[in-house]
């Protein structure tokens, strides 16, 4: 099995829910009425779209509906897809080849910052980068050590310094050891402390700073990793974070036990953020580059078919 086959196998969870419910609704009306369209909100609502999205997906539907003078419910459902696609496409990509030459990783504990960090990482070097990380979670019982032993799966080295350090100052160090290895990607880890907001956006502020001063925008991609079981709580994870950093895009994590799916259309459509990269599993070959049009086929048919 592929990898694009088991991601499409883990994204049965939404799609059973979705298919599912759509299948009753377009084989029970025989007609685009307000009914139908009152249902078709409540469907997407569940799918964990949320409230603003789903308003602004059906608005975009039904004005479509009525400049095509669609009147079957079976050609709303190619064109409900279509919406959906457009609203998690993005112009903004990270290029494997040409790849920002610092990559910051943020996100709350738990959420797979450090799997992510060692498929990235992999990824990265099979498009024959050389990659250093910066282990700069300093605060959480053993995030350094389990960051030390996924930088050896993936063949890389490690800046670190003891547990209680000051994460900035581990950045610092983990720069000048990039400049002057002729490293092409840092990728620095980051606390994901969100109970204490004051000293998150205090070790954020300083952390980008000091990124700041050494590289040019250009050169700088912060990332922001979820959990994708976690549903809406991810939107809200993704509002916090936005106060304290830039962010640029998302990796979305544990596609292999999601229901909840819908999430990443509200994340697009009211904060901006796209998805870069989605994951799956504990071996370092499971990221794949975030394929809309894939995602939605994926959740939005039954068995992918």
């Amino acid at each position: 099995m592929t990898l694009f086959e088991r991601f499409k196998e883990s994204l049965t969870k939404t799609s059973k829910n979705l298919a599912t419910q759509m299948d009753k609704l377009f084989g029970f009306y025989d007609a685009v009425d307000d009914e139908f369209f009152e249902e078709l909100e409540e469907i997407l609502i569940l799918a964990d779209l949320g409230f603003e999205t789903t308003d602004s997906v059906l608005t975009e539907l039904r004005n479509e509906v009525y400049e095509r003078m669609l009147s079957e419910p079976s050609q709303v459902k190619p064109l409900l897809e279509e919406i959906l696609i457009s609203k998690i496409s993005s112009d903004k990509k990270l290029d494997l080849e040409n790849p920002p030459k610092i990559i910051l990783i943020i996100g709350v504990n738990g959420a797979g910052k450090t799997t992510s960090i060692g498929k990235l990482t992999h990824l990265l070097k099979s498009h024959g980068h050389h990659v250093l990380l910066a282990a700069a979670d300093t605060f959480r019982a053993a995030a350094i050590d389990q960051l030390g032993i996924w930088a050896e799966r993936a063949g890389v080295d490690m800046i670190r310094h003891k547990e209680g350090s000051d994460p900035a100052s581990v950045i610092y160090d983990g720069i000048q050891a990039a400049k002057s290895r002729n490293v092409d990607v840092l990728i620095c880890d980051s606390a994901g402390r969100l109970h204490n907001k004051k000293n998150l956006m205090m070790e954020l502020g300083k952390i980008s700073k000091i990124i700041h001063r050494e590289y040019k925008e250009e050169d700088i991609m912060t990332l922001l990793v979820l959990d994708a079981t976690t549903g809406q709580n991810a939107l809200i994870q993704a509002n916090l974070f936005k106060e304290y950093a830039e962010i640029d895009g998302l990796i979305l994590t544990k596609l292999d036990g999601s229901s909840k799916g819908g999430f990443v259309f509200a994340i697009k459509d009211q904060l901006d953020l796209p998805v870069y990269f989605m994951t799956l599993g504990e071996q370092l070959e499971d990221i794949a580059v975030f394929d809309p049009e894939y995602f939605v086929k994926g959740i939005f048919e039954r068995n992918g078919q």
